[in-house]
C-alpha cells in the first residue's frame, strides 16, 4: 500500500469524484426514462467512487488503466448517446450543452489523459509490473 500520494494521484481522484457526482443527480430521472441508463448511472458513480479512493492507496498501473478506461467508456457513451442516440433516450441526440455534462466530459477526458500519461511516465504503459 503506498503512503506517498503524487499530485497526479490527488488530481485523479479529484476527477473521478466530478465523474460520479456530475452523474448521481440525474439518476432518478433516468431510471423513470430509461432505467438501463440510471442503473449505468449508478454502477459508474459507484465505481468512479471507488477508484477514487483506490487511487490514493494503491498507486497501481492496473488502477490507472481501470481509471482510464472507465472513463473512456463514458466519454463514448456520451458521444454515442448525442449522435446516433441511444434506446429509450433519443431526445439526447444534438443535446451537447447538458449542464452536467460538460464538467462529466470534461473530468472523464481529463482522466483520460492523465491515465495515459502517467501510465507512460512512469513506464507502465502497455505492461503491468507485479504487485
Amino acid at each position: 500500500m503506498s503512503l506517498t500520494r503524487s499530485p497526479a494521484q490527488w488530481c485523479a481522484s479529484f476527477l473521478l469524484l466530478v465523474a460520479a457526482g456530475t452523474h448521481i443527480p440525474l439518476i432518478r430521472a433516468h431510471l423513470a426514462e430509461a432505467p438501463y441508463v440510471g442503473w449505468l448511472f449508478i454502477a459508474l458513480s459507484l465505481v468512479c467512487i471507488v477508484l477514487a479512493v483506490a487511487i490514493l492507496f494503491a498507486d497501481k498501473p492496473s488502477v490507472w488503466i481501470i481509471s482510464g478506461a472507465v472513463c473512456l467508456a463514458a466519454v463514448v457513451a456520451y458521444l454515442a448517446s448525442r449522435t446516433i442516440g441511444l434506446p429509450q433516450i433519443g431526445d439526447d441526440v444534438g443535446n451537447w450543452t447538458e449542464p452536467l455534462g460538460i464538467p462529466a466530459v470534461a473530468s472523464e477526458v481529463l482522466m483520460v489523459v492523465l491515465a495515459w500519461a502517467h501510465l507512460r511516465r512512469t513506464g507502465d504503459l502497455g505492461a503491468q509490473r507485479s504487485a
